[in-house]
């Protein structure tokens, strides 16, 4: 791509400074409405380098330099920072971080919908330790809710919404320890169809968790491995369709007959797309699996004739995928797609009365660097070769992972394989590469946007959605706005206030 003559020109960048700025000056109107719909778009594992070479992708994609482009996100006007440590995790996981973004509380690793006092794996340190999820809030005020995610839709992010479980690998029962079910520990996948009623819309993978075991699969009958896993032989998707079918519910397991249905004319929705994980958007097949962007198009014409709002959860979930197998490629096309999906959402909502944040719950050890030129390709080597060992490298580079390499007890010379379609070299082998522990972006735009700002707790996230809606414990405002008289802390609030107040100073 070649860099455009005006960008040589001091006033190129002076008038879209100018614009920038009367912009950030047209801000200072806070948007205080009431916020009628929330939506929360979840980029697993997008760290704010993932951010950025997913923008210089997109503007590559596009025939462009890259650099200069913008995201979907890149637009929102206001930007925090979120701490994503686990309470007993200084680098996350994405169940602990789930619990803090979906139900406002910090947790332990590997733990979904349960407070730090439960231990994970441990059943009998599962009861009385729950917590409630900002879907269940909305579900609670009135709302319709959603959840449409590219991984299982009982994986980390997705299960922290709705179930209760101390351990993310419990899928189906048949992943639990026998002492754990005959404790009366619920799996998750049964939790999806138990614990919230009517989940109106439930979109992604994971089919083989709600079949008895040794059911075959309907997309792949000759594939033991994609077939049933439950040893209760119950039918999961079964119940749901006998339940939902007189209430307008419908079933879904490919993209035809999920566009081919008429949206004002469904009021439940599940549908299970693969297996497990839906395919990476690069690999997807696009006559069979839906995109992203389409399951959420779908999702917002279903969820938006309540006319009480709605609560929308959105997970790229396989961004964090592609970076623990070290394939940047499909990680950051992850990461474009789900930007597609952002922009779907804003042609579809208004920031009249839809606050939209945009998030990750974690970061990776996945960097780009080596002083590249404007416009090299993101998947592209660096310009220089190293003054140690004289070979060249790619800009993109994990810290750890599977892309570790040596050749005759030597670094690979990358130069002479496909480093485009090339595992990214890591500087210490590992099967699969880690999270990253620093601080992740939140993008909001919308009513109480600017409620996101700064640097906070990643559990905080909730609670200012929630306040946004007038849903979950902070409705004192909205009663005052509407005339009554806002709720005052009572003398243990405000005892408990001065208790904080010592403990942090």
């Amino acid at each position: 791509s070649v860099i455009p003559m005006s960008t040589k020109e001091p006033k190129f960048w002076n008038d879209w400074a100018q614009k920038t700025l009367d912009k950030a000056l047209s801000l200072q109107t806070l948007n205080k409405n009431k916020a009628q719909n929330l939506i929360l778009f979840l980029g697993d594992g997008m760290g704010v380098p993932t951010v950025t070479a997913a923008r210089i992708l997109k503007g590559q994609l596009r025939g462009q330099p890259g650099e200069e482009g913008q995201l979907e996100m890149d637009k929102f006007p206001f930007v925090a920072l979120s701490k994503t440590y686990n309470t007993n995790a200084q680098v996350a996981d994405s169940a602990g971080t789930a619990t803090a973004y979906l139900c406002g509380v910090k947790a332990n690793e590997g733990t979904v919908g349960v407070s730090a006092a439960a231990v994970r794996s441990q059943c009998n340190t599962t009861q009385g330790n729950e917590v409630t999820s900002i879907l269940r809030w909305a579900k609670d005020a009135g709302k319709s809710i959603g959840i449409v995610t590219t991984t299982r839709v009982n994986h980390a992010t997705p299960s922290a919404a709705y179930a209760h479980c101390v351990d993310r690998d419990w899928y189906s029962d048949n992943e639990m320890p026998a002492d754990a079910v005959e404790a009366g520990c619920k799996d998750i996948a049964r939790q999806l169809f138990e614990n919230i009623p009517d989940i109106d819309v439930i979109m992604g993978g994971g089919r083989k968790y709600m079949y008895p075991k040794n059911t075959t699969d309907v997309e792949y009958p000759g594939q033991p491995k994609h077939s049933g896993t439950r040893k209760d032989g119950r039918n999961l998707v079964k119940e749901w369709v006998d339940r939902n079918t007189e209430k307008k519910g419908h079933y879904v397991w490919n993209k035809k007959d999920l566009l081919s249905l008429n949206p004002t004319k469904v009021d439940y929705l599940l549908g299970l797309f693969e297996p497990a994980d839906l395919p990476y958007d690069l690999e997807r097949n696009k006559e069979t699996d839906p995109s992203l962007s389409e399951m959420v198009e779908v999702a917002i014409k279903i969820l938006r004739r309540n006319p009480n709002g709605f609560y929308l959860l959105v997970e790229g979930g396989r961004i964090d995928h592609g970076h623990h197998e070290g394939k940047a490629k499909q990680a950051l096309h992850e990461a474009v797609e789900m930007d597609r999906a952002i922009g779907r959402a804003d042609l579809m909502t208004s920031t009249s009365d839809t606050l939209t944040v945009v998030t990750a719950d974690h970061s990776h050890l996945f960097g780009f660097g080596g002083y590249t030129q404007r416009g090299n390709s993101i998947f592209g080597l660096a310009a220089m070769i190293s003054d140690v060992d004289q070979k060249p490298f790619t800009a993109i580079l994990y810290g750890n992972g599977p892309g570790y390499k040596l050749v005759n007890g030597a670094r690979e010379n990358v130069s002479t394989v496909d480093y485009r379609n090339y595992l990214a070299q890591a500087a210490v082998p590992l099967s699969s590469e880690t999270h990253g522990g620093e601080d992740v972006a939140v993008f909001a735009k919308g009513p109480m946007a600017h409620l996101l700002h700064g640097v906070h707790e990643q559990n905080y996230i909730p609670h200012a959605m929630a306040y946004a809606a007038c849903i979950g414990q902070n409705r004192a405002h909205c009663l005052a706005s509407a005339g009554a008289t806002p709720r005052r802390p009572g003398l243990a609030g405000l005892v408990g206030l001065a208790t904080v107040m010592r403990l942090l100073c």
